[in-house]
């Protein structure tokens, strides 16, 4: 077999690495779905090892730049390859050196655009290649870069290597992407099974509740009855069920196909319900922001919208309705934040000293929520993405700061949440739930590491935080099912355990609606 690729003082793979990798190897086109923490990068480097000793080359993507430079820097710490024959490869280098300098090397890291973009320019190829690492594989969905490097990868011969904490709880997107990247074969392990056991760190998950002051929830009950009200309308188009104010997102956002669909008498008709779904998607996502996030957040929203009221027929409307305009009255008279605020402070100050990340779904609440921890005194700097002005070298200082301990606390939006190697994080915390299963759990793999970790969501008693918190619960529970179903599927042969898989997906259906009903 000749001498090994990896340094074998620095990675001593473990037994299921060791089995998962085989079994790649073995069985194609694979998928393994690992929980954070337990070596996906591993099992990784056991499969590359094997296509580099047989003169294949190996390409290596991640979805960001922070995270290509994470694998960058794994494979040639941990890889005994001269680090001229692994490349991180950009869009920062000149169209011409991509071309040379993917000629030569052995390993190329790289985001997926890259890659995608030189491929339709027809500058690099995939012949020399035998196998691609597509790390955080779950996104390869629609007309995102991963889609078109994955079939090229399919149509080419090269073995494909999916890597994800989640691929998501809905079969059908499990499928879709097993068909991109020409899965034939499953691995996914999760905390309780035998082998990957003794590995898990212990991780406690608890969830702390406030309440909105009375002044806020008869503000917000009042949000309700505008949407509702605007709902009607859309109703009256039988374009929806139902005129409660907290509808389902993926209602409402498939309710914008169904008004295209539809066959409409005349064109204004069409314009009128497109105008009334305009104002409730803006209402819904005050209505969000009231309840999850507080009133800074609301009205800076709301004074983002009202620009565009003069123009806007649907934003017209909003501003016209007089329970609106005193939603804006209470909420600018109400001094204080939303009490999730203070209770981040309370929770963190009482673990002063510790390292903890905080989650944020909004990126204008990021900024808020550090200033609030600064000025309590705690250590705390937000990290946070391009859209916000911030480069990849901006990030990459901000994380090597954090492990460094130059701060305790980072204030994260979406970008934190996947891949990152935060290995001494004790605690982190959701300033709200999230309905996704794939984001929950790659936000609390953040946590229990190197070692016991820690996880808290702030929930509001009463508001959608409670729905997402139970509907991510129950999509990780069936995304477990049925990707565990498809491997001993696979393994087994029996069209009997298909059937029951197929049941349990039934039950899942089952249970999605009366969740929605809870609305």
């Amino acid at each position: 077999m000749g001498k090994s690729l990896i340094s074998p003082e620095k990675v001593q793979s473990r037994e299921y690495q060791q089995t998962i990798a085989r079994n790649v190897i073995q069985k194609g086109n694979s998928l393994v779905i690992l929980p954070t923490g337990l070596g996906k990068t591993v099992i990784a480097l056991l499969v590359m090892e094997e296509h580099l000793k047989k003169d294949r080359k190996v390409l290596f993507l991640a979805p960001t730049r922070p995270l290509v430079d994470q694998h960058y820097k794994t494979i040639t710490s941990l890889m005994t390859l001269p680090n001229n024959e692994v490349l991180v490869l950009n869009g920062g280098i000149p169209a011409k050196k991509r071309a040379k300098l993917w000629k030569d090397a052995r390993v190329v890291v790289s985001t997926p655009q890259t890659i995608s973009n030189d491929l339709k320019a027809k500058r690099i190829w995939l012949d020399d290649f035998g196998l691609a690492v597509i790390d955080e594989c779950h996104r390869t969905i629609g007309n995102y870069a991963y889609t078109f490097v994955g079939e090229n990868c399919v149509e080419k011969g090269v073995q494909v290597l999916g890597l994800t904490a989640s691929p998501g709880g809905k079969r059908e997107k499990i499928n879709a992407l097993r068909k991109t990247l020409g899965i034939t074969h499953i691995e996914i392990r999760v905390e309780s099974d035998e082998d990957v056991k003794p590995y898990v760190k212990g991780m406690d998950v608890s969830w702390v509740e406030v309440e909105l002051p009375k002044s806020l929830d008869t503000a917000r009950q009042l949000l309700e009855e505008v949407i509702s009200e605007k709902l009607s309308t859309l109703k009256k188009f039988r374009l929806v069920n139902s005129t409660k104010a907290r509808l389902p997102k993926q209602v409402l956002v498939g309710m914008y196909a169904k008004i295209q669909k539809h066959r409409w008498s005349n064109k204004f008709m069409k314009g009128t319900a497109l105008s009334y779904y305009a104002t409730v998607m803006k209402l819904a996502h005050a209505h969000e922001l009231f309840e999850t996030q507080g009133v800074g957040s609301f009205l800076e929203y709301m004074d983002k919208i009202e620009k565009d009221k003069d123009s806007s027929k649907a934003i017209k409307r909003i501003f016209s309705d007089g329970r609106v305009q005193r939603v804006i009255d209470i909420a600018r008279s109400d001094t204080g934040e939303h009490p999730k605020l203070s209770k981040l402070v309370g929770l963190l100050c009482e673990r002063r000293g510790k390292k903890a990340m905080v989650f944020v779904q909004y990126r204008s609440q990021v900024k808020r929520i550090e200033e609030e921890l600064l000025k309590n005194g705690l250590r705390a700097k937000q990290f946070v993405g391009k859209r916000d002005g911030v480069t990849g070298k901006q990030q990459k200082e901000t994380m090597q700061e954090f492990r460094d301990s130059a701060f305790d606390i980072l204030v994260a939006s979406s970008i934190g949440e996947e891949g990152l190697d935060v290995p001494s994080v004790d605690t982190v915390i959701f300033y709200e739930p999230v309905p996704s299963e794939i984001r929950t759990i790659q936000r609390r793999g953040r946590a229990g590491r190197a070692k016991t970790g820690e996880v808290i969501v702030l929930i509001t008693k009463g508001t959608r935080d409670e729905v997402y918190y139970w509907v991510s619960k129950k999509r990780e529970k069936n995304m477990k099912k049925i990707v565990k179903g498809m491997q001993a599927s696979e393994e087994t042969g029996k069209k009997g355990f298909k059937r029951a898989s197929e049941k349990n997906f039934e039950v899942k259906k089952a249970g999605q609606r009366s969740i929605n009903d809870f609305f």
